[in-house]
C-alpha cells in the first residue's frame, strides 16, 4: 500500500468504537454508547468491535468468562440497532494485526506517557482486589491506540473522561509519522541546510522540531520559523528546512478525534451509576416481570414516609427516570402529584414501567432470532473478521514499509 493509499484512506470519516464483553448488558450501555451507535452507522462507515483483549489485562485469570459473555454482549449490540448491514462487528482478537501493531507501536513510545494515564494509577487504587501491576494492564492506553489506528479511524465516541486516551492516541501516532514518515527528499536537502546553521542554533531547531512532532507542542514551531528567518541561509536551504519543519513527511498513521458522547441521562435504580456491580441496573433483554419489579422497588424521596406526605421530586431517583423516558406533560402530573401527595409512589413508577417496557419490546424482537441462532451471531462476526483483517493489512503494510520490515524479493 502506498502512502497516498494511506491518506485516500484517511479521507473516509471512519469511527471506530469498542466494548469489553462483560456480559449481558443494560440500559445505561444503551442510553449512553449504543442508541449512538444506531445513529452513526448510518452516516459513517463504522466497527465496532468486542474488546475481549482488554478484558484480559484486567480479567486475565478468568479467560473462559470473557469469552462467554462476548456472544451475549454482541446479541445486546443487534439487539439495540446495530446492523451488522452497515457497520463491521467483529472481535478484537480475530485481528491479529492489532497484536502486531500495538507491539511495533511499543518500540518507539516513552514509559513515561503510559504511567500518566489519568485512569492508570486510578483503577489500581479502586480495583485492590485484583494485582494491576502488569505489562499488559500498563499497556491497554497503547493497545487502545492500536485499536484505533489501524482502521485509519477519524471519530472516536468516547465520554469526557475518556478524551485523554483519544489525546494519547493522536501523541502515539503524531510520534510514530515523525519517526517513520521521513521523505527521504526533504530531509536530504534539509539535512544540508542545518548543517550551515551555528550549532546551537542547529541544536535548538532540532530540539524544536521535535517537540512539536513527537510532544505535540505545536507552538514551538513558531520559534523554529524564527530561527529559519534569522539564519543566513538560501532562500532554497530556508525552504527545505521549512518543509521538513511543517510536515514534509508522509503521513502513515492518522490522527484520531474524539467524538464526545452525550452524557447517559438515565442512572441506576438507586440514583448512582447503573452498573451491575451495584445491583442497580435494568438488563436490556429484562424480562417484563423483573422489569416491573425492579421499578417498583426502587427509593423514592426518603420524606414521603406515608402515601399523604407530600415529596419532592428532586430527590427522587424515580425522577430521573422520569427526564429519561416520559414527555412534559406527564413531567407536570408527577410534580404536581409529588409535591401535594396527589399521587402514591406506586402511582408515580407505573408510566415509567410502561416506558421502559415500549423501548425494550423492539429489541426483545430483534434480539430473538439470535438467541434461537446462535450461529448467525458467529456468522456475523466471521464476515466483520474478515473485512477487519483486510482493513488492518493494508495499514500494516504501510506500517511495515515506513519501518523497513518488508522483505524484498
Amino acid at each position: 500500500m502506498h502512502s497516498t493509499d494511506v491518506e485516500l484512506a484517511a479521507d473516509r470519516d471512519i469511527v471506530l468504537s469498542g466494548m469489553r464483553p462483560t456480559g449481558a448488558l443494560h440500559l445505561g450501555h444503551y442510553h449512553g454508547a449504543l442508541k449512538n451507535w444506531a445513529r452513526l452507522q448510518h452516516d459513517h462507515p463504522c466497527y465496532f468491535f468486542v474488546a475481549d483483549w482488554h478484558a484480559l489485562t484486567t480479567h486475565y485469570e478468568t479467560p473462559e468468562v470473557v469469552a462467554n459473555h462476548t456472544l451475549d454482549t454482541v446479541i445486546d449490540w443487534l439487539a439495540a440497532g446495530v446492523d451488522p448491514a452497515r457497520a463491521t462487528l467483529f472481535v478484537q482478537s480475530h485481528v491479529l494485526e492489532h497484536a502486531e501493531l500495538f507491539l511495533l507501536l511499543g518500540m518507539g513510545t516513552p514509559l513515561a506517557w503510559l504511567e500518566r494515564v489519568p485512569t492508570y494509577k486510578d483503577q489500581i487504587a479502586n480495583l485492590k482486589d485484583k494485582d494491576l501491576l502488569t505489562y499488559g494492564f500498563l499497556g491497554y492506553p497503547l493497545l487502545q491506540a492500536a485499536d484505533i489506528l489501524i482502521y485509519q479511524a477519524r471519530w472516536v465516541p468516547v465520554g469526557a473522561d475518556q478524551v485523554p486516551h483519544i489525546e494519547m492516541s493522536r501523541e502515539i501516532a503524531r510520534r510514530f509519522n515523525a519517526l517513520y514518515g521521513k521523505d527521504p527528499r526533504i530531509e536530504a536537502q534539509a539535512e544540508l541546510a542545518a548543517a550551515k546553521l551555528l550549532p546551537e542554533q542547529r541544536a535548538e531547531l532540532h530540539a524544536l522540531r521535535r517537540a512539536a512532532d513527537q510532544d505535540g507542542e505545536v507552538d514551538k514551531r513558531e520559534r523554529a520559523h524564527e530561527i529559519i528567518r534569522g539564519s543566513k541561509l538560501s532562500r532554497a536551504e530556508k525552504d527545505a528546512l521549512r518543509a521538513r519543519l511543517e510536515g514534509g513527511r508522509r503521513v502513515i498513521l492518522r490522527e484520531p478525534e474524539a467524538l464526545l458522547t452525550p452524557e447517559s441521562k438515565l442512572p441506576g435504580l438507586d440514583g448512582r451509576k447503573m452498573s451491575k456491580s451495584y445491583a442497580n441496573s435494568i438488563a436490556i433483554r429484562e424480562e417484563k416481570a423483573i422489569v416491573e419489579h425492579k421499578v417498583r422497588r426502587m427509593p423514592t424521596d426518603p420524606a414521603r414516609v406515608k402515601r399523604t406526605d407530600a415529596g419532592d421530586p428532586d430527590r427522587c431517583p424515580v425522577w430521573q427516570f422520569h427526564l429519561a423516558y416520559t414527555d412534559e406533560a406527564c413531567h407536570a402530573w408527577v410534580r404536581e402529584g409529588c409535591t401535594t401527595a396527589g399521587i402514591g409512589c406506586l402511582e408515580c413508577k407505573q408510566p415509567v414501567i410502561d416506558a421502559v417496557l415500549r423501548e425494550q419490546q423492539p429489541m426483545l424482537e430483534r434480539a430473538q432470532p439470535y438467541i434461537d441462532n446462535p450461529s448467525l451471531v458467529r456468522d456475523i462476526l466471521d464476515a466483520g473478521r474478515d473485512k477487519a483483517s483486510a482493513a488492518a493489512r493494508e495499514t500494516m503494510r504501510a506500517v511495515r514499509d515506513a519501518m523497513g520490515l518488508r522483505f524484498k524479493s
